[in-house]
């Protein structure tokens, strides 16, 4: 690569980064807005219901996932299925509890089990990242071989 292309690709690395910290930013801005708002409308209530209470945890997790990926430029799985996990929550609470019918039922297994999926797919994860590092965390660990050569424990 000669000079030219070279300072063409830095010129296209800060373009792509200045794009990201920016899109970014508004992004978090946006989660941080909807956020405010909504606990303005809480306050005016004059109470909080389960279902505000979820959403704003929803936003708390959208925030630390955002806060999280502009710091390491790095997107853990496990925010998403936090934020899935709460969202089917709410939806559980709200919708599905209003819904009486056989069907309603059928849709109360299906978003419970979901969730279980949900959350066994968490253990998992965190199971392997423990047992075998992460590539965020730079450190790769072998699974350890018990006496005498054979296969991992």
């Amino acid at each position: 690569m000669d000079e030219k292309e070279a300072k063409l690709a830095k010129i296209g690395s800060y373009m792509v980064d200045g794009f990201h910290y920016l899109a970014l930013f508004i992004i978090g801005a946006t989660v941080v807005w909807s956020a405010v708002y909504e606990y303005l409308e809480i306050m005016r209530k004059g109470h909080a219901e389960l279902k505000d209470i979820l959403l704003l945890f929803i936003y708390l997790e959208f925030g630390a996932m955002i806060g999280c990926y502009f710091k390491s430029n790095k997107l853990p799985v496990q925010f998403l299925i936090f934020i899935a996990i709460t969202a089917l929550a709410r939806h559980l609470v709200i919708d599905v509890q209003k819904e009486l019918t056989e069907f309603g039922l059928y849709l109360y297994l299906a978003v419970t089990g979901a969730i279980v999926l949900l959350s066994v797919a968490l253990f998992i994860i965190a199971y392997a990242e423990h047992r075998y590092g992460s590539p965020e965390d730079g450190i790769e660990r072998r699974p350890r071989r018990r006496q005498g050569g054979s296969a991992p424990d």
